[in-house]
């Protein structure tokens, strides 16, 4: 198979640049073909401005979504987005690897998400009637994909866990999941995470490496986060709320876009299973 990474960071004897290699090593282990976009070494644009659409005439205002998406048609992107897009579209699964910085991803993978997620190719794309409302959440240009986080915290574990200070990670990863991986239609797998990453010594580094591997060993086997579908009748179109009924009485928040629990023997078939 065949996977590409987008790896943020600017440091290369970082621990983050450790646990890339550890992870290619195991791809190429295991007989994959493996791409790595390093966004600091190649000095990624990060900001999405009037230098991505030489298209546009001088006097035009810039309507990001407008122009993305004539920019796209027209096949004008600039060249080192139309370059992502090839990778992207190449590979069958997609790790997105980074330090946890404020809660969120560096500004530089953002940029990427940004620039490469252009109108007509990531959004804006399908059917939008009184039945469908695009194809999104799972679906869209990337539905048949995989993608995973590899991140790495300073904190310690009890720090993110459902009673942590930090929040949960599932909800502080949420937007990246949900929003920026299942929106376009990638089967999002469980994050991986490393903790309190600053003060490893080499025990540590070899337990994490040592499950690292294990992920990459499962990239294809494990099951995705199971996220609702859009298009698949859990939502009223177009208000997109999640219809009466559905979800477990007591869940709210990030929690409604699951699947509803089956773990229970009576339970039956799950109501969204994965398609």
């Amino acid at each position: 198979m065949k996977i590409l990474i987008v790896f943020a960071h600017p440091e290369p004897r970082s621990l983050n640049t450790s646990l890339r290699d550890v992870a290619v090593d195991e791809l190429r282990l295991g007989g994959h073909e493996e791409c790595v976009s390093d966004l600091y070494a190649e000095q990624w644009k990060s900001q999405i401005d009037r230098e991505d659409f030489p298209a546009l005439a001088g006097d035009e205002r810039l309507k990001v979504a407008t122009v993305s998406g004539k920019a796209f048609a027209a096949n004008v992107l600039t060249e080192d987005v139309r370059a992502e897009h090839e990778k992207l579209m190449w590979a069958d699964a997609v790790i997105f690897q980074f330090p946890l910085w404020w809660f969120a991803m560096p500004a530089i993978m953002k940029g990427w998400v940004d620039r490469v997620y252009a109108h007509g190719f990531a959004y804006g794309v399908g059917e939008h009637s009184d039945t469908r409302w695009g194809d999104r959440y799972g679906e869209g240009v990337f539905a048949g994909k995989r993608a995973m986080l590899v991140v790495t915290a300073g904190g310690w574990a009890s720090h993110y866990a459902p009673r942590g200070i930090n929040g949960p990670i599932d909800d502080l990863l949420f937007p990246i999941n949900h929003g920026i991986l299942h929106y376009p239609g990638f089967s999002v797998l469980p994050p991986f995470v490393a903790y309190r990453v600053d003060r490893l010594d080499d025990a540590g580094f070899a337990v994490v490496s040592a499950a690292l591997r294990e992920r990459m060993r499962t990239l294809f086997l494990r099951a995705p986060i199971p996220y609702r579908r859009q298009n698949d009748g859990d939502y009223l179109i177009p208000s997109m709320e999640l219809k009466p009924g559905l979800g477990e009485p007591m869940t709210s928040g990030f929690g409604l876009h699951l699947c509803d629990d089956t773990s229970s023997p009576e339970a039956g078939d799950p109501v969204c299973p994965e398609k």
